[in-house]
């Protein structure tokens, strides 16, 4: 199966940190917001909101925190209204990098954004400028759990999974959007557990970005993720971990 970027390695790692701090918690619960904003706050029938609250369980988010976002949400609470975006944009190198953000103020976001691109030696892009370098799709990390490669393949290529990756402790598995829930409900059927499952953007081609490049473009993905309100970075560069901390 087909090679993976190795920032979702990073991503992992920096979203342990994340949580610990709380900002893991913020992006949960801005996500638990919009799904049951726009399909209702019953999980049983709001696949979205089922999966945000299944990843919000999974980085042990008490359940009052759920329950709230979920009424302020449909109004039972007073709460904020946030818009989804995806920002486009290129860093150093050329390398391509996909900015999804929930924001309560798109003038805002979009000032900080371009700021955020600026500084860090890209520039933002007018919509579709990189997206057709990505597919979206989705994306199951697990634990391995003690189980060996060959037994998740069997388990996730029944189910539609196209794709596998090995990293550290665990298994990354892609499935088109169509095949995502499948695959994610095969794999908790065995009685594993999922790390996190969510919608991705996954480039086609990766560039590998070494020395100075790689340090400015580590840099600005960072700054990008440490915005309020970005919810997720993706890029297609290929960059030596041991630059990732």
């Amino acid at each position: 199966m087909s090679g993976h970027s190795k920032w979702a390695t990073t991503k992992r790692k920096k979203a342990a940190i994340d949580a610990k701090r709380g900002k893991a918690f913020t992006k949960i619960i801005k996500e638990i917001t919009i799904a049951a904003r726009e399909g209702g706050g019953d999980p049983n029938g709001n696949p979205r909101l089922r999966l945000a609250v299944d990843n919000a369980k999974a980085v042990n988010m008490p359940a009052d925190n759920i329950e709230r976002a979920i009424k302020k949400a449909t109004g039972e609470l007073e709460g904020v209204s946030y818009h989804e975006l995806t920002y486009e944009g290129y860093g150093p190198a050329g390398v391509a990098i996909m900015v999804e953000v929930a924001t309560d103020n798109k003038n805002r976001t979009v000032a900080e954004v371009r700021h955020l691109f600026s500084k860090g030696g890209g520039g933002l892009g007018e919509t579709g400028s990189v997206a057709w370098m990505f597919d979206k799709k989705g994306v199951v990390t697990l634990p391995k759990q003690g189980k060996s490669e060959d037994e998740i393949m069997e388990i996730i290529l029944e189910a539609g999974a196209e794709d596998l990756q090995t990293e550290d402790d665990f298994y990354e598995v892609q499935a088109a959007i169509e095949s995502f829930e499948p695959v994610r409900k095969a794999i908790l059927d065995k009685g594993l557990a999922v790390e996190n499952a969510s919608l991705q953007w996954i480039a086609k081609n990766f560039i590998a970005v070494t020395g100075e490049d790689a340090e400015k473009v580590v840099k600005l993905i960072e700054s990008l993720e440490d915005c309020d309100d970005v919810q997720n970075v993706y890029s297609n560069a290929d960059i030596d971990e041991s630059l990732l901390s």
